[in-house]
Parts: structure tokens; sequence; C-alpha cells
């Protein structure tokens, strides 16, 4: 719904598909909490609609399914938080952004959803494909940026295999995240860091 601006006139707040963008972050956030709380067996629609205070009908006219809200959700989240920061300084940038990779994965509501996603795309080969096109090459793109701007300064080599060093500094967190259930202190997170830099000396 629209507000009057002090020109009188009506201004529109909803987004490119009409919906309201205040309703439509209350049922993002609501789709967080709920995973949280119920599980994703337990949640559905009407559950979502519920907590995000709006009606049912309109969270079904927005969104085909529970797992179109949540891969939304997922998308804002993964932008939001797991951007990387630009210190100037490379060392400095991958220890925050492997450190906030390790929280999001290990403690914040949008990681469980993050992993509950990448359980259900294991037996559905849309949502993989889905998870993977849209927010996964997404992530790894964010996750080259302290290393593209590194060799933009100098800090490292012009021929530096960026993606291979993203699975060198990423991949060790998620498979203790996914797979091992070992924990991810900053201690290890630092730790990758130094090790890269140890095997790939500054430019």
């Amino acid at each position: 719904m629209g507000d009057v601006t002090e020109s009188g006139q009506n201004r529109n707040h909803g987004n490119r598909y009409g919906r309201s963008e205040n309703a439509r972050r209350a049922v993002l956030h609501a789709v967080d909490d709920l995973l949280v709380e119920v599980g994703f067996a337990r949640l559905t629609m009407e559950g979502i609609a519920a907590k995000a205070g709006v009606g049912k009908q309109t969270v079904y006219r927005w969104w085909p399914s529970k797992v179109d809200i949540l891969l939304e959700a997922l998308g804002d989240d993964l932008a939001e938080e797991l951007a990387p920061p630009d210190t100037g300084d490379l060392r400095a940038d991958l220890r925050a952004h492997l450190a906030a990779v390790a929280s999001f994965l290990t403690i914040a509501d949008a990681g469980a959803m993050f992993r509950t996603l990448l359980g259900q795309a294991q037996h559905d080969a849309d949502l993989a494909r889905q998870l993977r096109e849209e927010h996964l090459r997404g992530q790894h793109a964010r996750d080259r940026l302290p290393l593209e701007r590194a060799v933009a300064r100098g800090e490292l080599p012009p021929d530096t295999d960026l993606d291979s060093a993203v699975e060198q500094l990423v991949g060790p967190i998620h498979y203790r995240v996914l797979v091992t259930g070992a924990p991810v202190p900053p201690e290890f997170t630092d730790e990758l860091v130094e090790r890269y830099l140890r095997e790939h000396p500054r430019g």
C-alpha cells in the first residue's frame, strides 16, 4: 500500500512483483524463524502467513510453495550477511569473511535454512538446480571478491586461480559443517587464511 509524499503524490512501495515490501520482508523473516522452531516437515504456508501476520491467500499468490519462500529468503540472507568486507588488506578481508561464513553456517537461523535446502536438494533435482544457479553461484562470486580486489591491488599475482582459492578457503568450512560436524572456531578459519597466504606469497 502506498503513502503520500510531501508533494502529495502517491508513492508505490511495492516491489517489481507488486508486493508490499514490508509484507514481503515480514514473510521472509517469518520463514527463517518458523523453520528453526518447527522444522522443514512441519513448515506450512498457513503457518508462515500466520507468523508474518499476512493473509494466507496473499502468500500463495506471491509464492507457489514454502520452498520458493525459503529460496527467496536465502537469497536475501546470503547477499546481506555474506558480502565480504573491503578493508584494503587481503589477510584482514579473508579472516573477517571466513569467520562470517562459519558463523552463518553454524549459528544463524539463515544458515539452518541453507542446510535444510541443501538436504532437500539431494532428492529434488529442480531445487538443486535453483540453488546452484540462483544462489550458490552468486555466493561463489562474493567469495571471490577479496581475492579479486587483492589481485587488483597487486597483493596477489594476476594469474592467481581464484576459483581454486575459494575452494581452498571456503571448502573446509562447508566440509566441517555439513560432513564431520566438527566445530569451526575463529582459530580454524584464521589458520585457513594463514595457510593460503603462506602457499601463495603476495605479488
